[in-house]
C-alpha cells in the first residue's frame, strides 16, 4: 500500500517548508501531497511541489487535489509538464471538479451545477492524457485548443488521480484515471450533514462500486482524515467531533473507512480492511498525524 502525508500546515518559510519535506521524508511515506483551496491550503500545490522535489529525490509528490475550474486546461497542461519534468517523472496529478463554496464566494469563480463541472473536468482530462510531441486539436466544454503541444515533453507520462464523492465524477474516474480517489460526497459545497452521512463503510461500498463498474482496475485511493494510535479511541472520536464539528457520533466516525484511530492492532486491522474489502492502494494522513500514527503506517 502507498501513504502519502497531506500537507495542511502553514509555510511560513521557504526554509520551514523545506524542513517539512525532509521529515515527511524521514518518515517513510510514498507521496507528499499538497491540496488547492484559496483559504483553506497552506500554500499554491504546483508551486509548493517544485520547490520540495528540490529537497527529496525519493519521495513522489502529488495534488490532493486541484480544482479543475481554477485553471485554464491549456494553461493547467503546461503547468504539469513542467512540473513532471522538475518532480524527475514522480508527480500524481490529482484533479477533481471543484465542490467548496467558500473557494467561489472569495474568488468570485462561478460554481456551476455539477453536471457542467464535471462535463468541463472530462475535457481537461482529455486534454492531459492528448497533449504531448505532436500538435493537438480538441474542442470540449471549456476548451478549444489548435496545435497545442507539451513543451517541455516529459520523458514519463504522469499518473492521474481523479477524486470525488459522488456517482457521476466517480464514473468518469473509473473510465479514465490511474488513481481513483474515493472522498465524502460534498454535493452541498461544504462538509455538511451529507457529506458526513457518505463517510460511511456502506457509502464506500456503493462508491467503490461505481468506479468498478467502468471494467477498470484504477488504484483505490482513500484520505484517513481520522488518524491516531490511541488505548482511547471513542476519546479521540469525542475530541475530533468537537473540534470539527462533525454531525457524527464518535462510534460512527470510528467505523468509518476514513478513520484509523485506536490500538495500534486496530489500526493495521483497519489497514488490512481497506485492501481486502475494498481494494484500497494507496491511503493520505495528515502531517501533523504522522507522528500520533508511528509505526503503523509501515506495517
Amino acid at each position: 500500500m502507498e501513504f502519502g502525508a497531506l500537507m495542511m500546515e502553514p509555510v511560513t518559510s521557504a526554509a520551514q517548508w523545506r524542513e517539512r519535506v525532509r521529515r515527511v521524508d524521514d518518515a517513510g511515506v510514498t507521496t507528499l501531497q499538497v491540496s488547492d483551496h484559496f483559504d483553506r491550503s497552506p500554500v499554491s500545490p504546483l508551486i509548493a511541489l517544485a520547490a520540495a522535489a528540490q529537497v527529496s529525490d525519493r519521495l513522489r509528490f502529488g495534488t490532493l487535489v486541484l480544482n479543475n475550474d481554477f485553471r485554464h486546461p491549456a494553461v493547467l497542461a503546461k503547468e504539469v509538464a513542467s512540473l513532471q519534468v522538475l518532480c524527475e517523472g514522480r508527480l500524481d496529478v490529482g484533479i477533481g471538479a471543484g465542490w467548496m463554496d467558500g473557494d467561489y464566494a472569495v474568488s468570485g469563480i462561478v460554481r456551476e451545477p455539477a453536471p457542467d463541472r464535471i462535463a468541463r473536468l472530462a475535457g481537461t482530462i482529455d486534454l492531459l492524457r492528448a497533449v504531448g510531441a505532436e500538435p493537438v486539436d480538441l474542442d470540449r466544454p471549456g476548451l478549444a485548443v489548435r496545435g497545442l503541444r507539451s513543451v517541455p515533453l516529459p520523458a514519463d507520462p504522469v499518473r492521474l488521480m481523479v477524486g470525488g464523492g459522488g456517482r457521476r465524477v466517480l464514473g468518469l474516474a473509473g473510465r479514465t484515471a490511474d488513481i481513483v480517489g474515493i472522498n465524502f460526497d460534498v454535493r452541498e459545497g461544504r462538509l455538511g450533514p451529507h457529506a458526513a452521512a457518505s463517510a460511511s463503510a456502506a457509502a464506500t461500498d456503493e462508491k467503490v462500486g461505481w468506479v468498478r463498474a467502468a471494467g477498470r482496475d484504477p488504484v483505490l485511493h482513500l484520505i484517513a482524515y481520522w488518524a491516531e494510535v490511541t488505548e482511547r479511541p471513542l476519546d479521540a472520536a469525542r475530541a475530533r467531533i468537537a473540534a470539527l464539528g462533525l454531525d457524527l457520533t464518535p462510534e460512527q466516525l470510528l467505523a468509518s473507512p476514513h478513520a484509523l484511530i485506536g490500538a495500534a492492532g486496530a489500526v493495521r486491522e483497519r489497514l488490512a480492511e481497506l485492501r481486502e474489502r475494498w481494494g484500497f492502494g494507496a491511503v493520505t494522513v495528515y502531517e501533523s498525524d504522522l507522528a500520533a500514527l508511528g509505526p503503523s503506517l509501515g506495517s
